[in-house]
């Protein structure tokens, strides 16, 4: 009786599906998704970011006379750019504190790296808000060069702190592709399914991948701190070098918000 039934509820099922088939997941909307991204902080700062940067780039490959009015205009544009951006910055050191407080640690040495990209982070983030009152007006500039020197030191030890314990979350990763591979393998050989382990699989080199770029993110923001320590001496320290790191740091966060938008 149970073997009939379900051999005739088999094509109504089918037939259901076919005047009904299931719903596919819709797609966010293109203008929704660009007012959630705009809604965002971090979403116009890296806009900000990237227009600078293309400008500085415009600027820094000396395609265009010195003595051109355009010229002059792109510098204006570039520094007032600059300005506004620091004032995206303000109290955005309060996340990090709050990441520091959130975070679970497996060991001393997580929790030192830890304190060290946090802490390094959101000291700079803090002495932004003071540089940015410099670049106001509000306080006397000269207190700009020691500020940015505080800010550009804070900003580069924060990244370093940042980038090992990154590398540490892609080594843990990576142990747990090779587990998920070997489930597959297995569940393969025992001719059973794994579709739950080939999407946690997919996940987990989707998130491999966003790591990785955030790695070279993180990497080109300490050659700007870098450069900012330096005041521009050294090799690969050039106003066009750190231009193009510049933009590559921001269209991979930008890349990052949009996707978690």
């Amino acid at each position: 009786m149970d073997s009939k039934a379900s051999t005739t509820t088999a094509p109504l099922l089918n037939q259901q599906n076919r005047i009904n088939p299931p719903s596919k997941p819709k797609q966010k909307d293109f203008l929704n998704h660009l007012e959630a991204y705009l809604a965002k902080r971090d979403g116009v700062d890296k806009l900000l970011k990237i227009s600078r940067y293309a400008t500085k780039i415009a600027l820094a490959s000396s395609v265009l006379p010195e003595t051109l009015p355009l010229t002059q205009r792109l510098k204006s544009f570039e520094s007032s750019v600059g300005v506004s951006r620091k004032a995206f910055r303000l109290g955005k050191f309060v996340q990090d504190v709050n990441a520091l407080r959130s975070s679970k640690f497996d060991s001393n040495q997580e929790l030192v790296l830890a304190l060290i990209a946090y802490g390094g982070e959101g000291l700079y983030f803090f002495v932004e808000q003071f540089v940015w009152l410099v670049k106001s007006g509000l306080i006397d500039k000269k207190h700009s060069r020691n500020l940015q020197k505080i800010s550009a030191w804070a900003e580069f030890i924060g990244y370093a702190g940042s980038i090992s314990l990154k590398f540490r979350d892609l080594n843990r990763i990576s142990e747990d592709e090779k587990c998920v591979k070997s489930s597959i393998e297995i569940a393969i050989t025992r001719g059973n399914g794994c579709e739950e382990e080939k999407e946690r699989l997919s996940k987990l080199r989707e998130k491999k991948m966003m790591k990785r770029l955030s790695v070279v993110q993180d990497s080109a923001d300490a050659l700007m701190a870098l450069a900012d320590i330096r005041d521009g001496g050294g090799p690969f320290l050039g106003p066009l070098s750190i231009s193009l790191a510049g933009m590559l740091s921001a269209l991979i966060s930008t890349h990052k918000n949009w996707v978690s938008c």
